[in-house]
């Protein structure tokens, strides 16, 4: 299979260059190529004028290009500075290294405090770790990976304005995002693969975001529909629910409290580290609480596990899709026996019937558009948008009555997000109960029909989504409550004017 053929493009000095393409499209082999991490088949790369095949990353950091990854390679039991020293070749002292962290953070408006363990840093801040560390070699060449994945609308802000700083300096930047509108904001050009190949070429800011998704994918593209119905009985009931991370740089949950109907979808917001993942374990059983905290249609369900959850109706889709979601060296057809086997009966008097395992995982692939050899193929062998469409497809194909999604688009191009967000709206449509956390605040407002937002492990009281904007969810994102959010919004607004 062919990741990339014959791909030609050319960022100048100072440019901020898109590199667009839905999941599969062989954006990430193509950086991984610039960057060291494959070596290219065929073909040449020139950096500024010379020939450049770096054998390994260290040997393009060398030359001058530098990357920033959609996951973190980050160290939580050291700090700043410590996590710095371990990207460089020759690293100096500690105290002078912590000069430099404090004297380059500054400079491009990216605030760091060299001393501070990474396991207390907030996502923002555990980005900014990584590009100070990408700033201190003087890159020429920038590549980031969905940088704003993490971000607050305000954080956002923030690193574009580094960006744009960078730029003007003459650094290139390599942009991969599947945010259509911030490359619109942020980037001169774009290149367009699919299928591996460059398909078009475009100036973003003359296009519209739906012209350009409609190049990725080839096909035009259609906003997701609701059949709209009045909300019905009460599906999930959560009442002070107080309760410890199982990780000890996680966040404990500090008094939850929202209720849920059938056919209603309630979206929660919240940069990543505030308590999102606690959330999902505590409601789909993983972390166990007081009885009466979590109630299923009625019913006390606070100390029971996963399955008995699931048995009721209650599925869960997490995050960390390889590893959590995804065991990783199993195939498609043995993943999708390990959540669906309580709903779908696979198991019959002690023995599995593969048969109608493999159907499903079948179905699963054919619904949700899975690019993938096969279901025999291990899920680590997919790229990161196709297990995603995976995993989320598997939860929605086992019917449930509530189901807790974290994340539901992350990593995923225009089409296959229009299709997840589709599908989660169709089983609102029949009489389901949603919750969608995701830091993607457009996919909120587009979804759900009431909002909160998560903050240090407190959620606020669910409101209407109606009428919300972007900047009041930030807000509310940072830790602004109540009457503060409308009070910073006009605030936000005087300080613009």
């Amino acid at each position: 299979m062919v990741a990339n053929s014959d791909v030609t493009f050319a960022i100048s000095p100072g440019e901020v260059h898109a590199l667009l393409g839905e999941n599969g499209a062989g954006k990430s082999t193509l950086v991984k190529m610039i960057y060291g991490l494959v070596r290219p088949d065929s073909g040449r790369m020139l950096l500024r004028g010379a020939p450049y095949q770096p054998a390994k990353p260290s040997e393009a950091r060398q030359k001058g290009v530098a990357m920033v990854f959609q996951h973190f390679s980050l160290f939580e039991a050291l700090n700043v500075a410590e996590n710095v020293a371990l990207g460089m070749e020759n690293p100096p002292s500690m105290r002078e290294l912590a000069e430099r962290i404090r004297a380059v953070s500054q400079e491009y408006g990216l605030p760091l405090d060299p001393a501070k363990l990474v396991g207390d840093l907030s996502a923002g801040e555990r980005q900014r770790v990584e590009i100070i560390r990408c700033l201190l070699q003087d890159p020429k060449l920038l590549i980031m990976d969905e940088p704003t994945s993490v971000l607050t609308p305000q954080e956002v802000d923030i690193l574009f304005q580094t960006l744009r700083q960078l730029s003007a300096e003459g650094t290139a930047i390599l942009y991969i995002s599947h945010k259509l509108e911030e490359i619109r904001t942020l980037c001169d050009e774009a290149t367009i693969l699919r299928r591996g190949k460059v398909v078009a070429t475009c100036t973003p800011r003359e296009r519209t975001a739906r012209e350009m998704a409609e190049l990725m994918v080839g096909q035009v593209l259609t906003p997701p529909a609701r059949a709209r119905k009045p909300p019905g009985p009460v599906a999930l009931e959560v009442t002070g629910l107080s309760v410890s991370s199982p990780n000890p740089f996680g966040t404990a949950l500090k008094n939850i409290a929202f209720t849920l109907r059938q056919g209603e979808v309630l979206g929660i917001a919240g940069v990543a580290g505030n308590g999102q993942d606690e959330l999902l374990l505590a409601l789909s059983g993983e972390i166990l609480s007081p009885e009466s905290c979590v109630r299923l249609a009625g019913k006390p369900v606070g100390r029971m596990g996963p399955n008995a959850r699931r048995a009721l109706g209650l599925v869960a889709a997490p995050e960390e899709r390889l590893g959590h979601a995804a065991a990783p060296d199993m195939s498609l057809t043995e993943n999708a026996l390990l959540s669906g086997y309580v709903r779908k009966g696979f198991l019959k008097n002690g023995f599995i019937g593969w048969a109608a395992v493999d159907s499903f995982a079948q179905a699963i692939v054919t619904a949700f558009d899975v690019r993938t050899p096969g279901t025999h193929v291990a899920a680590r062998a997919l790229s990161g948008g196709n297990l995603q469409k995976f995993v989320i497809g598997r939860e929605i194909l086992q019917d449930p009555s509530v189901i807790i999604v974290n994340q539901p688009t992350w990593g995923v191009d225009a089409a296959a997000a229009a299709a997840i967000r589709q599908a989660l709206l169709d089983l609102a449509a029949k009489g389901a109960a949603v919750v969608a956390i995701s830091q993607d605040l457009d996919e909120l407002l587009e979804i759900s029909d009431s909002f909160a937002a998560l903050n240090e492990g407190r959620l606020t009281a669910p409101r209407s989504a109606q009428g919300l904007t972007v900047d009041e969810i930030g807000l509310m994102m940072g830790g602004a409550h109540g009457m503060d959010v409308a009070h910073s919004h006009h605030d936000a607004q005087g300080a613009r004017t």
